[in-house]
């Protein structure tokens, strides 16, 4: 049985709390996330229909993408814990991953993964 959490939405609206890493990460800046919306759309489709929440989505996508590719989801919080864990119970049939891939090659995905700082020790 999946978990719902209060992930199950998220836009260019919501807001992060003060002491969120987003904050300062650009992936989540207010213009990157307008230009990545068409993406976020695609897998709340898919999120609603499934039951599930947008970080089980894209936990479930990249596990089934290869059997060797291991996502390592960071948190803080154990509730988001047993979120992550609870996304091998979802199951991204062919037309999922399709839609994910569609969505994928029609944007180019904006804003950097780290803050410059953070780029330079992970190598990126």
């Amino acid at each position: 049985m999946l978990r719902i959490t209060d992930s199950l939405s998220f836009s260019t609206a919501t807001e992060f709390a003060n002491d969120d890493f987003r904050n300062v990460v650009p992936r989540f800046s207010p213009e990157a996330r307008q230009a990545n919306q068409v993406l976020i759309d695609a897998l709340t489709v898919i999120s609603q229909a499934k039951g599930a929440t947008l970080a089980q989505v894209a936990l479930a996508w990249l596990l089934a993408r290869e059997p060797w590719i291991v996502p390592i989801p960071g948190t803080t919080k154990l509730h988001r814990l047993e979120e992550n864990l609870a996304s091998v119970q979802v199951e991204l049939n062919a037309a999922d991953q399709q839609r994910i891939a569609e969505a994928l090659a029609g944007i180019t995905i904006e804003g950097a993964r780290y803050p410059a700082a953070m780029a330079d020790r992970v190598g990126r």
